[in-house]
C-alpha cells in the first residue's frame, strides 16, 4: 500500500493551507518491559478544501526534525498550536504560520470554568463574536469570506488587541489571567492570519477532530507493538479516515483498494485515492 500511501501524502501536500498537530501514543518497549512514547503526526488539506484528505505519520518522538523531513518541499500557511516543534519547519521562505484562535480561547475559558477571573468571561465573549463571523461565512468563497472578515472581523480584532494590552497593564504578572493574555499577545501576527487570506480557517479545530480516533484508540488497543505496526497503522489510517471525509464507508473503500492494488499500474495510482475512487464494477 505504500505507493498508494505516498501518492495521497503527495496530494494532501498539495494544500496551500496546510492543517498539523500531533498526538502521544504508547509504544511498547520489550526491553524494558513497558511502554514508551511515540507520536502520531496529523497533517491535514485546507479545511476549505473541496477535495479533503489526511496523512497521518508515526514518529518515534515530538521533536523539529519530523515535521521538517515531512514538509519537505512544501510551501504555503500552516495552521498549528503554538507549539514550538514547527517553528523551525515553518521558518523558510514560502512558508507562513496561522496559530489556532481555540488554543488561546481555552487558556480563557479554562479560568471561567474555575470561576477565576470575569476578564477571562470578557475575552471569551469578544472571540465569541469573531467565530460569529466565521458562522456567517461558511460557504463562501475565499474571496467573500475574506471580504466579509475585512469588513467584520478586523475591526474586532482590532479592538480586542487594545482591550487585552489594556487588561494586561491591570492584572497581576505572574497570575493566570496575565498569561493567557501574554499567550494571544505574544502570537498576535500569527493569531491573526485568518485576516489576511480567505483560505486560511480561523482554528486548527479541523486536524483536531481527524486526529481524535487516535485519543479514542489510546483507551482501546492502549499501546502499538512496535514501530513497524506504527507505520503501518498509520498508512491504513491515512487511507481511511480520507475516505470518510469523501463521503465513503470505509470498508468498502478499503476492500475494494486492497484488492485492485496488485494489478493496478504505478501511472494510473492516483485513481485509487479516496478523493478520486470510484467502486469497480
Amino acid at each position: 500500500m505504500m505507493p498508494l500511501y505516498d501518492a495521497h501524502r503527495a496530494f494532501v501536500l498539495g494544500s496551500r493551507v496546510l492543517h498539523a498537530d500531533e498526538t502521544p501514543i504508547g509504544l511498547l518497549d520489550p526491553g524494558a518491559g513497558k511502554t514508551k512514547k511515540a507520536y502520531m503526526w496529523a497533517y491535514a488539506r485546507g479545511a476549505f478544501e473541496p477535495d479533503p484528505g489526511v496523512v497521518f505519520d508515526f514518529c518515534l518522538g515530538r521533536g523539529a526534525k519530523y515535521p521538517c523531513a515531512f514538509l519537505q518541499g512544501w510551501t504555503g500557511t500552516a495552521v498549528v498550536d503554538a507549539y514550538s516543534g514547527y517553528d523551525a519547519a515553518l521558518a523558510l521562505d514560502g512558508r507562513s504560520t496561522a496559530y489556532c484562535l481555540a488554543h488561546a480561547r481555552r487558556k480563557f475559558d479554562e479560568l471561567v470554568k474555575a470561576n477565576a477571573s470575569a476578564v477571562a468571561a470578557l475575552a471569551i465573549q469578544r472571540i465569541a463574536w469573531l467565530y460569529r463571523v466565521e458562522a456567517d461565512a461558511r460557504g463562501l468563497t475565499a474571496e467573500q469570506r475574506l471580504l466579509m472578515r475585512q469588513a467584520r472581523s478586523r475591526p474586532l480584532w482590532e479592538e480586542l488587541n487594545v482591550w487585552l494590552q489594556l487588561e494586561r497593564t491591570r492584572v497581576p504578572d505572574g497570575s493566570a489571567i496575565a498569561k493567557a493574555i501574554d499567550y494571544s499577545l505574544n502570537h498576535w501576527v500569527g493569531l491573526g492570519r485568518f485576516l489576511l487570506d480567505g483560505d486560511v480557517p480561523i482554528d486548527n479545530n479541523y486536524v483536531e477532530n481527524r486526529i481524535r480516533p487516535w485519543a479514542l484508540g489510546r483507551r482501546n488497543w492502549l499501546f502499538i507493538g512496535s514501530q513497524l505496526a506504527g507505520e503501518r497503522a498509520a498508512v491504513v489510517m491515512s487511507l481511511l479516515q480520507s475516505a470518510k471525509l469523501n463521503g465513503h464507508e470505509p470498508w468498502a473503500y478499503l476492500k475494494d483498494v486492497l484488492t485492485r492494488l496488485p494489478t493496478q499500474l504505478n501511472s494510473r495510482i492516483e485513481e485509487l485515492l479516496p478523493h478520486r475512487w470510484q467502486r469497480a464494477d
